[in-house]
């Protein structure tokens, strides 16, 4: 028995779980919106940065700037590229001194969105200023807050909360306009090889530096005598000429 009644409660709860989601779904379906939005003219605000590669340092990457200030951009990923000469490089392929161009577009579009919310059913009941019963075509009631300054047609003329009574058909249309701005990014990396070194002057001669020939050493000077030799050698040999020249003079005399 105990089990009976047990089961004839949750059946009874699903039964009405059932018919609140059926009315749930019916009541929502009386309420139509519609959503648009709108688009002004945008913007576009363009900044361009330029630098030169200083350092790459795994994924870090130190730049000089344009404006001379060395600025440091740490952890490039591995799927940023940047343009090079019509090649698409990573940041293991910079090298020092090529020159890097960013360009930064920022494109700012002003957007309306108009929400338009409708509704027509029969008062059925109503306590201005403030809500409004309705009954809807499925004949299910459904309750309303009244916005401030709300108006409703009824037989063709408009009135307001304070103007309804119990049995009028009224149609209601809610209209709220949102203004937001829409804001991209888009950045755009390019850059170039460091130029080559000018070639010389057709006219100009070139020119080749050698190294300078290492100069022979000095020839040593000769050692001096000791002190302990003399110069009468010297003496003996020169008297010894003498006497020869003597001696050959006076025998040329005699053959004259």
């Amino acid at each position: 028995m105990k089990c009976a009644n047990e089961r004839k409660r949750w059946l009874l709860f699903l039964a009405g779980a059932a018919t609140c989601a059926l009315l749930t779904a019916r009541v929502s379906g009386q309420v139509k919106t519609e959503t648009t939005t709108t688009a002004a003219q945008p913007t576009h605000n363009v900044t361009v940065e330029r630098g030169e590669v200083v350092l790459v340092n795994g994924n870090d990457l130190v730049v000089k700037m344009e404006d001379g200030s060395i600025r440091h951009f740490p952890n490039i990923p591995e799927s940023a590229r940047v343009t090079v000469d019509g090649r698409e490089l990573g940041i293991h392929d910079l090298r020092p001194g090529m020159k890097l161009e960013r360009t930064i577009t920022v494109t700012t579009t002003p957007q309306v969105i108009t929400t338009v919310k409708s509704v027509t059913g029969k008062v059925w009941h109503v306590s201005p200023p403030g809500s409004v019963i309705l009954t809807l075509e499925d004949g299910t009631n459904q309750q309303f807050k009244i916005p401030k300054g709300q108006k409703f047609m009824v037989n063709g003329q408009e009135t307001d909360a304070w103007g309804l009574k119990k049995g009028m058909t009224i149609s209601a249309t809610k209209v709220v306009e949102e203004p937001v701005t829409v804001v991209e990014h888009e950045k755009k990396l390019t850059g170039s090889m460091p130029p080559p070194p000018p070639p010389p002057p057709a006219d100009a001669p070139i020119l080749i530096a050698q190294a300078a020939p290492t100069p022979a050493p000095a020839p040593a000077a000769p050692a001096e005598l000791p002190k302990t030799a003399s110069s009468m050698p010297l003496i003996g040999l020169l008297g010894c000429l003498s006497l020869l020249s003597s001696i050959g003079l006076g025998g040329i005399r005699k053959l004259w």
